[in-house]
């Protein structure tokens, strides 16, 4: 085996599919459960996606369960999603379902990926792109490695008919609009209103209640939905994650089509 062959291999793949991706349908920021749900489907309807995910690992808050017991627990309505991607859920009660945390990101993950949705890990959203629309239509890049060292390495840019905020509690995509553009989002006060407390009744009806456009060109979906209105955290039960991430799905493909 040759070193140069190797290192050629991987180079050129890889650019390959980042320049096919620098124009896309729909961009997800953020690779938890709400995005991989998302990515899923998008693909699975013929819809160009790619995601951006900061971490080296993908699948968010999935891999730990519950103060690192590695299961979760899912709603009867977020088990039937589990059941039409294929992982295995057994009842703990009647509307408490039981999964492996491992299975489930793994899973979400090799099931978005074979749907055709490009994965772009080690990739942080520095910016957003607006233009005269005053519409969300594309997002600034940069490798994580450069922004965890604080570099001065001036970023990429790709341009997206839709982006979804799916970074959990930070919702960073959204945070971009209101502090660098100035931006107006659909919420009570124009603004992000922050993350309360935890209370999983109340949060996983919030969450796919709170999945919607909060921008021109942007939708918010999983926690970052809760987070951007200003609803509680629900802790380690994904029943409402990824009905949101079903929910922005099918909202995007409706938008494309006014598009």
């Amino acid at each position: 085996m040759d070193e140069v062959t190797i290192s050629r291999a991987i180079v050129e793949s890889y650019t390959k599919e980042l320049l096919d991706s620098l124009e896309l349908d729909v961009a997800i920021v953020g690779a938890g459960p709400s995005g991989l749900t998302a990515a899923y489907y998008l693909a699975n309807a013929g819809v160009k996606v790619a995601m951006f995910e900061r971490k080296l690992s993908i699948g968010g808050g999935i891999w730990g369960g519950g103060m690192m017991f590695n299961k979760v627990v899912v709603q009867d309505a977020g088990k039937a999603i589990l059941d039409d991607i294929g992982i295995e859920t057994f009842e703990y009660a009647p509307d408490y379902h039981i999964a492996g945390a491992i299975e489930m990101a793994s899973t979400l993950c090799s099931k978005a990926v074979k749907a055709g949705t490009r994965i772009f890990n080690l990739v942080s959203v520095e910016d957003v792109v607006i233009r005269e629309n005053d519409r969300v239509s594309g997002l600034v890049l940069n490798w994580s490695p450069v922004e965890m060292a604080g570099l001065h390495i001036d970023p990429l840019a790709i341009r997206s008919k839709l982006v979804i905020d799916s970074t959990g509690h930070p919702c960073e995509v959204c945070h971009l609009v209101v502090n660098k553009v100035g931006g107006r989002l659909r919420t009570a006060n124009g603004t992000v209103m922050g993350e309360r407390s935890m209370w999983a009744e109340v949060a996983e009806k919030n969450t796919p209640e709170n999945t919607t456009e909060v921008y021109p060109g942007l939708l918010v979906s999983g926690m970052a939905a809760n987070a951007v209105y200003g609803g509680p955290r629900m802790g380690p039960i994904f029943g409402g994650m990824l009905l949101s991430g079903k929910k922005v799905a099918d909202l995007s493909i409706e938008l494309l089509k006014t598009l």
